[in-house]
């Protein structure tokens, strides 16, 4: 099993808490010692999982950066990356989820990750090129939402899509020129929520293949929202709609 390094501490302990037989092992600031550390150590031994206290510096060296908060695991990958039929045919309801096209920063991936467990998402979906993979600065932004929302790369995200409305799966796709705004949209159903990357925005072939293109309202004086606030506005009123109609 191939294995990677997470860090921070919601990271980790989500790790811990969702799939402790994934984690090898746990490297842990050495002279850090106090009572959120402790709780660390004691939920890692608790599940058998070796914790092994080195310097500040080798926990740098070993992610590369500083941002580790003194807390890095050595893991195998997870198995909620499993294909998109079988994703679809485990959801009980109109799935709801979110296409990322594109996405090259991984604290907007992570962020974006984040939004969507919060939202209440079935998955997140993004092509294998010319986007960033889920890596560990990734999951650290996601604080723990790398753990529970599956994260499905695509070869084709075009033909994702068109598979996507063979399960009568509406694809909204979010543009500042659309004729329509967000709240224009009907969510009730089984919605796809796509969103273009940091600064190009869609895809021309992801663009064209979207039922529908929706803004999301800017009434100041900025011109755009940062993908992962956009996209937390857009599953929220997704969500907002499902849980007006009793879905």
């Amino acid at each position: 099993m191939k294995s990677k390094m997470i860090f921070g501490f919601h990271a980790v302990t989500s790790r811990l808490r969702h799939d402790a037989s994934s984690v090898e092992e746990i490297y842990v600031d050495a002279g850090r010692d106090d009572r959120r550390m402790q709780e660390l150590v004691r939920a890692a031994k608790a599940v058998n999982v070796r914790v092994i206290p080195v310097d500040d510096q080798r926990l740098d060296n070993i992610v590369g950066t500083r941002r580790h908060q003194g807390v890095v695991a050595k893991a195998g990958e997870l198995s909620l990356a499993r294909n998109l039929d079988e994703l679809l045919d485990a959801i009980d309801g109109p799935p709801l989820i979110l296409v990322l096209d594109g996405i090259t920063d991984p604290h907007n991936l992570g962020a974006c990750l984040r939004v969507a467990d919060g939202a209440g998402a079935h998955a997140v979906i993004a092509p294998k090129d010319r986007a960033v993979g889920l890596n560990a600065t990734a999951a650290k932004v996601a604080s723990g939402a790398a753990e529970t929302v599956p994260y499905i790369t695509v070869t084709n995200l075009a033909r994702t899509l068109r598979e996507l409305k063979e399960r009568d799966i509406l694809l909204v796709g979010t543009t500042e020129d659309a004729e329509k705004g967000l709240y224009d949209a009907d969510f009730s159903g089984g919605s796809a929520i796509v969103m273009g990357s940091e600064g190009e925005g869609m895809r021309r072939l992801t663009r064209e293949t979207c039922d529908l293109l929706v803004s999301v309202p800017m009434l100041g004086s900025v011109e755009s929202l940062n993908v992962s606030v956009a996209s937390g506005v857009c599953l929220y009123e997704a969500r907002r709609q499902r849980i007006a109609n009793g879905s």
